[in-house]
């Protein structure tokens, strides 16, 4: 490692030193350099920072804090999960069992839990469970299996009927694509089965998305959004959501928050 990717490496670690996430642009920006240079300086940092869903993190804390500071969080779209995520929230009621996907969108969620007496959080994420292990009030379901590090998250053949022997209330569900025909879709084909399980599990089903995941396919596909009872969303990407009224199937419910 040269002296300027040292220098590089420590400006980064100083933005990390919150807890929080850079976006891989965000940092080359911090930098004065490419995407590329920034990979190649996390790949010479001796395992000391990683990416998870092309954000920056330091390896020895992967997973955000079941408390979050607004101040230790850098860039807006912490602060755009943030109120996506206290949208979601208030579906949330006293005593729940609640299914949390996998992902960095729901984590904010996480920070708000503690407002209650007594819950049950069903994960198959290691990041979500660290987070709510914390916590007095939860009693913490974690499916386990393969660990798949790219999603900090856990798959195994039985993960379906795992997730259906339990009984949940509200499903909490995020996605890294959602169009309008061709339905929700994720990065990893190991989120599928848990994915649709909660979904055909739970009494109340939640997916969380904002804007940017409109109008985008990814290789896994889960479900169609009639599934979902709600949509918690952003301004930009109601319009978009409610326009699918009017179809064969009943829409979710589209909330702005």
């Amino acid at each position: 490692m040269n002296g300027r990717s040292a220098m590089r490496l420590a400006r980064l670690q100083d933005a990390l030193a919150g807890g929080g996430t850079i976006h891989l642009s965000e940092a080359a920006k911090l930098c004065g350099v490419s995407e590329m240079t920034i990979r190649r300086d996390v790949a010479a940092s001796d395992g000391a920072m990683t990416f998870l869903g092309g954000h920056l993190m330091m390896a020895a804390n992967p997973q955000f804090a079941p408390v979050y500071d607004l101040d230790e969080q850098q860039g807006s779209h912490y602060l755009a999960k943030q109120r996506l995520c206290q949208g979601a929230a208030s579906f949330i009621t006293e005593g729940d069992t609640l299914f949390i996907d996998c992902g960095t969108t729901l984590m904010p969620l996480l920070g708000m839990l503690g407002e209650f007496e007594e819950l049950t959080v069903v994960t198959y994420a290691l990041n979500v469970a660290n987070a709510v292990g914390a916590l007095p009030n939860v009693r913490l379901v974690l499916l386990g299996g393969l660990y798949h590090p790219s999603s900090q998250s856990f798959g195994s053949g039985d993960m379906y009927d795992a997730v259906r022997r339990l009984g949940i209330n509200k499903a909490f569900i995020s996605a890294a694509g959602v169009d309008l025909e061709r339905g929700v879709s994720c990065f990893h084909f190991h989120e599928v089965a848990p994915k649709q399980a909660a979904l055909d599990t739970a009494l109340y089903r939640i997916l969380v998305v904002d804007a940017s995941k409109l109008g985008v396919v990814r290789p896994a596909f889960f479900a169609q959004l009639e599934a979902f009872d709600v949509v918690v969303t952003d301004a930009k990407a109601a319009p978009v959501l409610n326009a699918r009224a009017g179809g064969t199937h009943q829409p979710p419910r589209v909330m702005v928050a």
